[in-house]
């Protein structure tokens, strides 16, 4: 099989096996699952499974891009564009903190690392499907927040890039290297606001 093109044929059973895989990825992540393990999970035979997904690799990819794109369209619509750019930011970075520091989140970051080398499609597509929608989504809110004056921005790529990081000061490499896997509404409120602060005395448009 061309590892490039991944083939996935869909069936009566697709959306079954589906579910089971995702069960056992949130929960397990993906080294430690083996096919046997999401078939019984799915309640399908190894020969349906493997009809549908010939590699686990490209089954993991499907359940990554259905859950990026599910998380992706929750926190957008979590968003309103008309708000103030503040309330807007902190938003957006609950909702993404959300997202990175969880098992999902985590499972993720670990996979594309461990598998880039033999499987840097998987990471690609995590990118396209993740990472880049909250991207793209950021520079289409910076430019419509300049143009009601709330910021001015020279660079909206690099800008749109840099509030995602700034939410995730400490909190992800403490999660990432396993020294905190549980995060408070107040740890993540402290980062949160004060990315939002940073962010806003950069690229701020003060009143008056």
């Amino acid at each position: 099989m061309n590892e490039n093109t991944p083939i996935i044929r869909k069936g009566r059973k697709f959306d079954q096996v589906l579910e089971g895989a995702r069960d056992l990825f949130m929960s397990h992540g993906f080294e430690s699952i083996g096919v046997d393990d999401i078939a019984r999970r799915a309640g399908v035979s190894k020969a349906t499974l493997y009809s549908y997904f010939p590699d686990k690799r490209i089954l993991f990819m499907e359940v990554a891009r259905q859950e990026c794109q599910r998380q992706a369209e929750t926190l957008e619509a979590a968003v309103d564009v008309e708000l103030p750019v503040e309330v807007v930011l902190g938003v957006v970075g609950r909702g993404m903190l959300e997202i990175v520091l969880s098992d999902f989140g985590w499972n993720m970051f670990r996979v594309c690392i461990a598998e880039g080398e033999r499987f840097p499609e998987l990471g690609q597509q995590f990118f396209e499907t993740g990472p880049k929608i909250l991207i793209d989504r950021m520079c289409e809110f910076l430019e419509i927040a300049e143009a009601r004056g709330e910021v001015r921005v020279d660079d909206v790529a690099l800008a749109a890039d840099q509030f995602p990081e700034l939410c995730k000061a400490g909190l992800f490499l403490r999660r990432v290297t396993g020294v905190q896997t549980k995060f408070s509404q107040d740890e993540i409120d402290r980062v949160v606001d004060g990315a939002v602060e940073m962010f806003m005395a950069r690229y701020g448009v003060k009143a008056g």
